[in-house]
């Protein structure tokens, strides 16, 4: 009997496991002794590598304390193939849930802006290759870096 190979819902699950466990700061170990599985197991169902069944998803939404329904959140941007667009996808990849928290913590409008600003500026339209300078991006430079720089120090004060 053939195993069943795990599919697009898989991963977008997977993802959305991933992303609500770093949410409320868990290890995939901590994760894994609640519900009793390995850190192996809970980096499987993560990867979508392998599937969750029923009980065990009743059992992660419980520590996660989300509602079932919030592991398939994106589903519908896998019907018309924007999955890879999804909050959930953008928020899984590394780091970027920390810096969505980090900045959701700034109470000033005008220095999120600020942020935001000097993270589109940072990042290329399209993906960046591993190794390459993300810094070589920035438009105007160091002028650019030193006006957000007195532009902060001025919203600070």
């Amino acid at each position: 009997m053939a195993g069943r190979r795990c599919d697009a819902i898989d991963e977008l699950v997977g993802r959305n496991i991933q992303v609500l466990r770093r949410n409320l700061g868990l290890s995939q170990t901590q994760l894994g002794a609640r519900i009793g599985v390995t850190f192996q197991q809970v980096q499987k169902y993560e990867k979508g590598t392998n599937r969750v069944g029923a009980g065990r998803l009743y059992k992660m939404a419980s520590v996660l304390r989300v509602p079932i329904s919030a592991f398939f959140a994106g589903t519908a941007e896998i019907a018309s193939d924007g999955a890879a667009d999804s909050a959930f996808a953008v928020l899984s990849e590394p780091f970027v849930l920390r810096v969505a928290k980090a900045v959701s913590r700034i109470r000033s409008t005008e220095l999120r802006r600020s942020v935001a600003d000097l993270v589109d500026t940072l990042a290329p339209k399209g993906s960046i290759e591993q190794g390459e300078c993300a810094q070589s991006q920035i438009i105007g430079g160091a002028p650019e870096r030193a006006r957000l720089r007195e532009e902060q120090d001025v919203l600070r004060s």
